[in-house]
């Protein structure tokens, strides 16, 4: 009998979601996504020193441009483990920048192709704010692919889609956190769970409507919302979770599908800038969600920057 893990990977793309470059050589993903706090973790490991090294030695004594070569050596090295692309994420100091947005993500994918990586195997990540889903379309037609993250609202997934975006994130474990703690419960069960219940239906309204931007759930809490979305496009996983469905046997039924979806009667929602807001306004959990996952990457990534400025400090010290 197959593990969860192998029967899943027959109905979705199955992504790793780590920074840790053992991880992805153990596991073998299809592709891989990392952000500022799973880069902060790395970025302390002794294990990946010589890439912060690297990474510090390239930027000469520029703060700025060792964070850019951080996330683009590691990514590099995740790259070698797998065949798909990697996720590398736009500071989200940028969230409401577009302009800053765009010229941070042709930075980024600039100094991947100086190391040979081509921009097909790389997707921005970007924020799913109005500005960054405005900063992604222009990206998209320079051929620069992106993964809109922090998504947590229909207003966001819809306009991502109207965009053309390659890829959207939307957080099944933060908006199943929300609901609890605002229900004040231990748990929600599965069949009720509103981070399922979000992609279910952003999944089937992209289906209904045929539009090419796919969809990856991610920030998953436990096995079970992982198994109520095989079938999903992709799905980002993190290691522990991983592990579970390696060990787990079982045949995993799929449970969305693009002909079922296809006959969902939802309406075409278009909106401009004054609709999303309110639409995305109109939820509460969401509006919260990415205000707070917007606050908690950039302190993240405040925290690798200074690991990264007392190292350069270091160097000029020795020097």
């Amino acid at each position: 009998m197959p593990t969860q893990l192998e029967s899943l990977k027959r109905h979705s793309v199955v992504v790793a979601d780590t920074g840790d470059i053992d991880a992805v050589a153990r596991w073998r993903p299809q592709d891989a996504t990392t952000n500022p706090s799973l880069l902060l973790a790395a970025a302390r490991d002794a294990r990946y020193r010589h890439l912060v090294e690297d990474a510090t030695g390239r930027a000469k004594g520029s703060a700025e441009a060792a964070m850019d070569w951080l996330f683009v050596l590691f990514g590099r090295e995740i790259l070698g483990h797998i065949a798909g692309r990697v996720s590398t994420e736009v500071d989200a100091r940028l969230s409401f920048d577009g302009e800053a947005s765009i010229a941070k993500a042709q930075r980024l994918v600039d100094l991947y192709q100086q190391v040979g990586v081509p921009r097909e195997r790389v997707l921005i990540k970007v924020a799913s704010t109005w500005e960054g889903i405005r900063a992604a379309e222009r990206l998209e037609r320079e051929g620069i692919h992106c993964n809109l993250t922090l998504l947590f609202s229909f207003a966001q997934a819809a306009a991502c889609a109207d965009a053309g975006v390659t890829l959207i994130s939307p957080f099944v474990g933060r908006i199943y956190d929300w609901h609890k703690a605002a229900g004040k419960v231990d748990d929600i069960p599965l069949a009720e769970d509103p981070g399922v219940a979000s992609v279910s239906r952003i999944y089937g309204y992209f289906k209904r409507h045929g539009f090419r931007t796919q969809v990856m759930g991610a920030s998953f809490r436990k096995t079970g919302q992982i198994l109520a979305l095989a079938g999903c496009d992709l799905l980002t996983i993190a290691p522990d979770l991983l592990e579970k469905l390696a060990q787990a046997e079982g045949e995993v039924p799929r449970r969305l599908s693009a002909d079922p979806a296809g006959a969902q009667r939802a309406e075409r929602v278009r909106l401009d800038e004054k609709a999303f807001r309110w639409m995305h306004n109109e939820d509460a959990m969401a509006v919260e969600k990415l205000a707070d996952g917007i606050r908690r990457f950039d302190a993240d990534a405040r925290k690798l920057e200074s690991h990264v400025a007392a190292l350069l400090k270091g160097e000029k010290a020795a020097a």
